[in-house]
């Protein structure tokens, strides 16, 4: 009885309910970030269409999207810079979804879609298009320089899968450094022994949107919504390929075929992209890092703010680009670059951001 009424007596304190677990306390902020990035983008989309040689103010540019009457604007915005724009998207989620991948896959944090061969596999098959072949179309260079950049991938993960261990990290960068010296020798002494092949390349070779036409959107579109599918289907193996190779198997990870779809989502993704815009540096460099450090390592948060973040940044360089030098134009890989080296420098200086 005595007992009883001591149980009784006690007051009723509640025990407070446990924290939430941090990545359930993050998911309003990474939210708030996605939707900051999408506004970002379409941002940055606007000013693709409104600014260039000729400058169009926001309201003539709606109306023309709205209305295509035939006029001057409607044409700029409909024929000229409505491709532009939206190549500019495709080809930006592709570089940083694959810049991204390959950070992942590999493990290291200053990879970068170069990397595994694939921008001088593309640009070795623009080379043979025009030099081997005599193929001088834009559409004909195109699905060469595909095609070479699936060899290239094709020939790293030959290269990587071989022995023991499968396509570890280290045998893909390995074989990626192969391969990239092997395309990028034979490309330059076709180009040396072809001078039309130098001339028709000269401009590719430094990465621009100002040829992006409907043709080109056209080749670009399936690979890129093909290789961000596969992708994006990668998140939860990533997650626990970064853990390691052990502690990634004992979490039921496949190791070689999440490798193997990785490169393939790389190879689609980063050859489609170089071989419609050219190759455009630190585009696939640094928006991962960026993406990481907005909303941590998680893959189901960074590719997704990759996707978003990369377009945007590319379709920035591109305005800027076309008002720096008026009323000439600067082509994006030269922004990217001239804007990106310092921004990935001081982005490699924060710890945060250089683990993968």
């Amino acid at each position: 009885m005595a007992g009883e009424a001591a149980r009784t007596e006690e007051p009723d304190v509640r025990r407070p309910d446990p924290p939430a677990p941090p990545h359930r306390r993050r998911a309003p902020a990474r939210t708030l970030a996605l939707l900051g990035a999408l506004l970002l983008l379409l941002a940055a989309a606007l000013l693709s269409l409104a600014v260039g040689s000729r400058s169009l103010p926001v309201p003539v540019v709606w109306d023309a999207l709205l209305h295509d009457d035939g006029s001057t604007a409607a044409s700029v915005v409909w024929d000229v810079r409505v491709p532009r724009t939206l190549a500019g998207v495709a080809a930006g989620a592709a570089l940083g979804v694959a810049g991204a991948l390959i950070q992942a896959l590999t493990r290291n944090p200053l990879a970068d879609p170069g990397l595994l061969g694939i921008n001088a596999g593309a640009a070795t098959g623009a080379v043979c298009a025009i030099s081997v072949f005599g193929l001088t179309s834009l559409w004909a260079s195109v699905w060469f320089a595909l095609l070479g950049a699936v060899v290239a991938g094709l020939l790293v993960y030959s290269l990587a899968a071989g022995g023991r261990g499968g396509a570890t990290p280290e045998r893909l960068a390995l074989g990626g450094a192969v391969i990239a010296a092997v395309f990028t020798g034979a490309g330059q002494t076709l180009m040396l022994l072809d001078a039309q092949a130098l001339d028709q390349l000269r401009f590719w070779s430094v990465g621009s949107l100002a040829r992006a036409d409907e043709e080109t959107l056209t080749m670009l579109t399936p690979f890129v919504a093909v290789g961000l599918v596969v992708a994006l289907t990668l998140v939860r193996p990533l997650n626990a390929l970064a853990l390691g190779d052990d502690a990634a198997r004992a979490l039921g990870a496949r190791l070689t075929r999440t490798r193997f779809l990785g490169l393939l989502a790389v190879t689609l993704l980063c050859g489609a992209a170089t071989a419609a815009v050219g190759p455009l540096v630190f585009v696939g460099l640094a928006v991962p890092h960026i993406a990481r450090l907005i909303v941590g390592a998680d893959q189901r948060w960074t590719l997704p703010l990759s996707t978003l973040l990369a377009p945007a940044l590319l379709l920035l360089a591109d305005v800027l680009g076309r008002i720096a030098v008026r009323p000439d134009e600067l082509d994006a890989g030269v922004v990217t670059a001239v804007v990106g080296a310092p921004v990935f420098i001081a982005l490699v200086r924060h710890r945060r951001v250089v683990a993968a």
